[in-house]
């Protein structure tokens, strides 16, 4: 689905069906260095499911044109702008990672417009090491590679994603390097870190949220620490769920992520 938003071309999954303003939606928000495709299989539950779903390209990732914007505060006010684009004043708000700080700002800059929050793969704050940060400017395949390594808890995942036989490191390099190469943005990824680092609203933002918040975690999360979710959780006063596996949670566990954020959207 093409929308305009802010006066730039803009990219939304929806599931595989049409998109129905009228039904319960719900917004799927990428990591750094992501698209809308880490949703796939929760995007096409969901669209079957009784819901309309838009898994966004943010801004200057794939499908939606740049420039890639550099704040977690600017990613919020686009994609509540993109919900109005798609004639949606309320829907539940998802994120991963990254996407999981757009999610709660969006949800505390506009608290009448959020039925629920779900936070995957997060913490707040989320800093990235200065490490990583420098690497990503100097050589962006080794940084990639990197946090492929850091963010899938096992060499062999079952039932791997998106189907038995899948390598969950390559396909999760192989996107990454993809998304790179396609952003008018040659330093996205020191963008979309920076943006991860540099967020400090978050508690803020946290007492502000008004719906019923869910934080889906990761139990050997090496990239967003667990504990370090705590604080926001006390805050959100949110219900947590805890899955095995790494960051990309989506990908090692999509039974058991589906299983809680169906439980946290019921």
């Amino acid at each position: 689905m093409r929308l305009i938003v802010h006066g730039q071309e803009a990219y939304a999954y929806t599931g595989g069906k049409p998109f129905d303003a009228s039904l319960p939606t719900v917004v799927l928000i990428h990591g750094a260095m992501g698209d809308h495709s880490i949703w796939t299989l929760l995007a096409r539950w969901f669209a079957n499911h009784g819901r309309s779903v838009l898994a966004v390209d943010l801004p200057g990732h794939m499908r939606s044109a740049g420039p890639a914007l550099a704040s977690v505060d600017a990613m919020a006010d686009w994609v509540l702008a993109l919900m109005t684009a798609a004639g949606v004043h309320r829907a539940a708000l998802a994120g991963h990672s990254l996407g999981s700080l757009v999610a709660l700002e969006a949800a505390a800059r506009a608290p009448e417009r959020a039925t629920t929050l779900l936070m995957l793969g997060t913490c707040v704050p989320m800093p990235v090491p200065q490490a990583l940060l420098d690497l990503g400017k100097q050589d962006v395949h080794a940084a990639i590679d990197r946090v492929v390594k850091f963010s899938i808890s096992t060499l062999g995942a079952k039932p791997s994603y998106p189907g038995p036989g899948a390598w969950l490191h390559g396909g999760a390099r192989a996107l990454m390097r993809q998304v790179a190469s396609h952003s008018s943005d040659p330093m996205l990824f020191h963008t979309d870190f920076s943006a991860c680092n540099d967020y400090r609203n978050g508690m803020n933002a946290a007492a502000k949220v008004a719906c019923a918040a869910h934080l889906v975690l990761a139990e050997q999360d090496q990239m967003t620490l667990p504990r370090n979710a705590r604080e926001v959780a006390a805050v959100l006063k949110a219900d947590i769920h805890r899955v095995p596996g790494g960051h990309f949670l989506m990908h090692e566990q999509p039974d058991l992520v589906l299983h809680a954020m169906r439980k946290a959207l019921e």
